[in-house]
């Protein structure tokens, strides 16, 4: 006898199934199905051989997905699985999670015939997809709300243009159910009518776990929805119906959430750019019309004749006005495009860029009001130099040195000593008041 003491079988047993699920890695197995037994119990019992073996196989319900119910006897196929042994009764079988046709299997089969039907129908044309928004002001997600797509999708969004809000439309992804779940909430975000753009997706997976994306009804869905749909079904290199008929195919859920929304910091240096261009503008204008005032004060005061001054001041009170309506005018619009674009930053942008876009505002307020109250100061300042220069060659200057203007008797100026006669009354204007005379003596000028 041996020193080490005897394991029981049921040791054996456990230690074989140990040394094999551990030494031989998931793998694939081809080969013919044979001995296929369904017991109640909805698992799938059977052998897979070729012309030299056979090895037992056993598939459980709550793995099977797909085409399970279709293979019989005689069937080629290839099973996934792992390697163990039913300990109870010592027999080293398959343990198969995944099965199906050898050679080109069911699904893609399925797969070719749907897309060659639909694009024959038109639904992959690129003229029929529509354009996406420069910026939603809603984003809808239609996935799992406990898969790591939907994760990915809100980190990617929070960190490009976190003031986007984010509404997700739970459905499955994967199985049986999940082609209804996902029209059934597509359908929820078009009757809502809340967002401006749709992320449909989930993460990676086998052909089966995608098949749902392959659904025909839910392509139709998505060819018929009114709002953009973006397409974010697995990997890179995954490709279903889905992503053909959605007016975007991404090739990950993240890389969906980098192309519904921009950087914010370029829509932030955009804005500021804006402002600097209005800012400008207004300078500008108020240049133009300070300019046009100092045309028209040296117009004014190359005229002398009270009528023309009048005239000059009448026109420069008009311009002044007109000014201050053009001013007012354009101060208004910058205004309302100022507010426009901060009401745009307050919906989209964090507080911080809001406070600095009203800020300038009132920076350029302050610099056109100031401009235009000195421009129409200096204006006034010129009217009332060129007033008293007309006033010093007025004939009322003249006489308030002393001098009189005679008038006969019809109010005409008598400038000629002959064109009176004796007895003649005549009025003489002095700077303050009138004399009336009678004509007693002409002098002739000698």
């Amino acid at each position: 006898m041996p020193n080490e003491a005897p394991i029981t079988v049921s040791q054996l047993n456990r230690r074989a199934k140990t040394l094999l699920e551990q030494g031989i890695a998931r793998l694939w197995v081809e080969g013919e199905i044979s001995n296929l037994s369904r017991p109640a119990s909805g698992h799938i019992y059977l052998s897979l051989k070729d012309e030299n073996a056979q090895v037992s196989a056993a598939w459980f319900r709550q793995r099977q997905r797909g085409p399970a119910i279709g293979f019989k006897n005689g069937d080629k196929v290839v099973a996934y699985g792992r390697v163990s042994i039913y300990e109870a009764r010592g027999n080293y079988q398959l343990i198969i999670e995944q099965m199906e046709p050898a050679g080109e299997g069911v699904l893609k089969r399925r797969f070719d015939a749907l897309k060659k039907k639909l694009q024959a129908e038109g639904l992959f044309a690129e003229d029929r997809k529509r354009e996406l928004p420069a910026l939603p002001s809603r984003i809808g997600v239609i996935t799992s709300p406990s898969g790591a797509a939907i994760r990915d999708i809100v980190s990617v969004l929070g960190r490009r243009f976190p003031a986007v809000p984010v509404i997700i439309y739970p459905a499955a992804v994967q199985g049986e159910a999940a082609p209804g779940e996902l029209m059934a909430a597509l359908e929820t975000a078009i009757r809502r009518d809340e967002c401006d753009v749709l992320i449909i997706g989930r993460g990676g997976g086998s052909l089966e776990d995608l098949w749902a994306f392959n659904d025909e009804a839910l392509a139709r869905t998505i060819a018929d929805c009114p709002i953009p749909i973006v397409s974010a079904v697995g990997h890179e290199v995954d490709f279903t119906i889905s992503d053909f008929v959605a007016d975007v195919r991404a090739p990950t859920p993240s890389g969906a959430a980098e192309i519904v929304v921009p950087n914010q910091q370029d829509w932030l240096h955009r804005i500021n750019t804006l402002a600097i261009r209005i800012g400008r503008i207004g300078e500008r204008k108020v240049q133009d019309r300070a300019q046009e005032l100092d045309w028209l004060g040296r117009r004014l005061v190359a005229a002398s004749p009270k009528a023309t001054l009048q005239r000059q001041h009448d026109s420069l009170r008009e311009n002044r006005s007109r000014l201050a309506a053009t001013m007012r005018t354009r101060l208004l619009e910058m205004q309302n495009t100022t507010q426009a674009l901060s009401g745009e930053l307050l919906q989209q942008s964090p507080a911080l860029m809001v406070e600095r876009s009203i800020g300038q505002l009132a920076m350029l307020r302050q610099r056109l009001g100031g401009g235009a109250h000195d421009a129409l100061s200096d204006a006034a300042h010129r009217i009332a130099l060129l007033g008293r220069a007309l006033n010093s060659v007025s004939p009322l200057a003249t006489l308030d040195r002393g001098y009189a203007i005679v008038l006969d008797e019809d109010g005409k100026a008598l400038t000629d000593a002959t064109k009176a006669s004796k007895g003649d009354e005549i009025r003489a204007r002095l700077s303050k008041g009138e004399l009336v005379a009678t004509v007693t003596k002409i002098l002739r000028k000698p």
